[in-house]
């Protein structure tokens, strides 16, 4: 089995920044896409960003250019950097992981506990 633990989520006013982690753990041999997901109150999980294994990364029109991923495939951790954060932005923050596990386990399609990000003066 494969684990997601998000952290970095909380309380911060509008224009600021905070940084999102996630680290995967568990029966892993390949990390192929970590993307990022956040649920706003009473609207649809939608994607934020995404980061290949080939080092491709992707992001909503909503955030580009003002939030970052990154990965550290070391530490099987991908990071969301946000910055000029708009109250907009307040959602619960989600970690999804696709890859394949360590034999005899096959893919896996695993979601974090979620974190929550708060844009408030």
């Amino acid at each position: 089995q494969v684990q997601l633990v998000e952290s970095g989520g909380g309380l911060v006013q509008p224009g600021g920044s905070l940084r999102l982690s996630c680290a995967a753990s568990g029966s892993i041999f390949r990390i192929n896409t970590m993307e990022w997901y956040r649920q706003a109150p009473g609207k649809q999980r939608e994607l934020v960003a995404g980061s290949t294994s080939g080092g491709r990364t992707y992001y909503a029109d909503s955030v580009k250019g003002r939030f970052t991923i990154s990965r550290d495939n070391a530490k099987n951790t991908v990071y969301l950097q946000m910055s000029s954060l708009k109250p907009e932005d307040t959602a619960v923050y989600y970690c999804n992981a696709l890859g394949l596990g360590t034999p005899p386990s096959g893919t896996f399609d695993t979601w974090g506990q979620g974190t929550l990000v708060t844009v408030s003066s």
